[in-house]
Formats: structure tokens, sequence, C-alpha cells
């Protein structure tokens, strides 16, 4: 099946992304854990400003004064102010305070292959609720409908729906399939499902819905199947592929938005980007993307 096929490479796509941003993500854990693994001992002392990003850390070890340059991933404090030190009990100079660049890089790199790891599971769910959903629809009994196809793009999406010319007026979404280019219009389709409505073609395709029947048009510029359509006019799989792919456009304005907003830089924009893209690419097969 045409939508299965699809819908089953973004997922695809979208896991290899996940996993990759888990796999960065868990490697920059693993170096931040390793670097904390040995400041064992605690104590409270003092931070004071000493140059941009970095603090001067002051406490006692056995009665004798001890100072550490710790590096910070938040605004240093104007002036001398208490806190928390851990340290190594070995090398006093390893040191670290709340706000330090270390433990955000640490707690940055857990977060990430949590997100990723969150994000595979529920396209994953997602997907099999759909694949059953569907399944679910295509059984009953059917029920003839008159129907057109009319394409309605809104912004870069476009979305085939079959507009119904009797009983009561409704739109079903479904998945492009290139029978779709050659149905004529009018013509009489059988419908089974209800609210998920799945249609079999005189011809003998199934299409699949990619959304919940509505009782209004849906909004958009509007484009109505050819009375007699070009059977040539099908398009090619790479089509569709140009056709989801600008779904990312946004991707890296989101991820320009993250790394400025949790401070992680170009490595956190490159992770943002990445799955905002494939996450983008995956809803546009979900939702049914049409290239033709």
């Amino acid at each position: 099946m045409r939508a299965v096929r699809q819908v089953a490479a973004r997922t695809l796509l979208l896991l290899v992304a996940c996993a990759a941003v888990a796999a960065v993500s868990g490697l920059s854990s693993s170096t931040a854990s390793a670097a904390l693994s040995g400041l064992t001992a605690r104590a409270t002392g003092t931070v004071s400003p000493l140059r941009e990003g970095v603090v001067l850390a002051r406490w006692e070890v056995d009665g004798r004064a001890v100072s550490a340059e710790v590096e910070i991933a938040v605004r240093a404090p104007t002036g001398t102010t208490p806190a928390n030190i851990a340290y190594s009990p070995t090398d006093p100079t390893r040191a670290v305070v709340p706000g330090a660049t270390l433990l955000a890089t640490a707690d940055r790199a857990a977060s990430g292959v949590v997100f990723a790891a969150l994000v595979a599971a529920l396209a994953v769910l997602f997907d099999l609720w759909l694949l059953l959903s569907r399944l679910h629809s295509a059984r009953g009994p059917g029920r003839p409908l008159v129907v057109r196809r009319v394409r309605v793009q809104r912004g870069l999406l476009a979305r085939s729906w079959l507009e119904t010319e009797s009983g009561p007026d409704r739109w079903i979404p479904v998945h492009f399939d290139p029978a779709l280019l050659t149905l004529p219009t009018p013509t009489e389709v059988t419908a089974t499902g209800g609210r998920w409505s799945t249609v079999r073609l005189p011809t003998g395709e199934t299409l699949h819905p990619s959304g919940p029947t509505r009782t209004t048009e849906p909004r958009g510029r509007r484009t109505d199947n050819a009375t007699a359509p070009d059977p040539a006019a099908a398009p090619r799989w790479t089509r569709q592929w140009r056709v989801d792919a600008a779904a990312a456009v946004p991707a890296p304005v989101v991820g320009l938005f993250w790394s400025h907003l949790d401070g992680s830089g170009f490595p956190g924009w490159l992770a943002a980007t990445t799955i905002t893209a494939a996450v983008a690419v995956w809803l546009w097969s979900v939702r049914g993307s049409d290239p033709s």
C-alpha cells in the first residue's frame, strides 16, 4: 500500500534522526559524567567573578585555603557569594559549582537522549494507532458515494480530498495515490467506516483516510480534478520526497530559537534542526501530502 510505505519511510527517517541525536548526546553525557565522577568531596565556600564565563571558587580543606577557576554557563554573580562546591579530593583544583558549564553539559546531554527517545517512541506508537485505525475503518459494510477529487493547498501543504456529490456534503481526506489523477469527475466509489472513511475505487484501489471526514469545506486554494484526467501526469516517487522536504524549511529557525533558549550553541542548533526537520517531514506524510 502506497500510504503505508510512505509513512513507514518517513518514520524510518525520523528514527534515524532520533538515533543520531541520541548517540551524540549519549557520548557527550558519558564524557561529562566521566569528568564529574571524581568530584566526590563537598564543601561550602564562596564564588566571585573572575572573567567572562569564569568564576573563582574558594574554600578550605583541612584548614588550608584552596581555590579553583570554574567555567559557568549562567550569568556570573556580581560579587562574592556563598556557594556549595564539589571537588576532587586528590586534586582540589578540579571543582564545580552550581551553574558550572560541566553540569549544564551533562544535564543537556541527558535531556537530549531522553527527548530523542521520547519523540521516536511517540512516532512509533502513533503509527501503530494509524495502522490499526485504518484497518478498522476498512472493515464493515460499504456504502456507495458519488464523489469528485479536489486538491486543497494551505500554505506549503497540499492534500487530496474526496468531495461528496450524493447525500450530505462531506469532505474525505485521503492519502495520495496516482489513481486519484485518473479518477473521473464525478465517479461512484464505495466507502467504509465512519468518521475515518476508507474509500474503494471502481478500479480496485483502496484510498486510506489521512484525517477525519469533515462536514465543512477545507480552507485553502482549491483545484478540481480534470473531467478527463491525463494518466501520464502521475508524479514519480522522487517528487513525493521533494514535496515532503518542503516541510523542513522552518527547521533551522526552530533550531536557532532552541539553541538560543538553552545556550547549547551549534551542537544544540544542529540537534534541534535535525529532529524538527524529521518530525515535520513525518507529519506531512501522516497528513497525506499531495505531490501532484
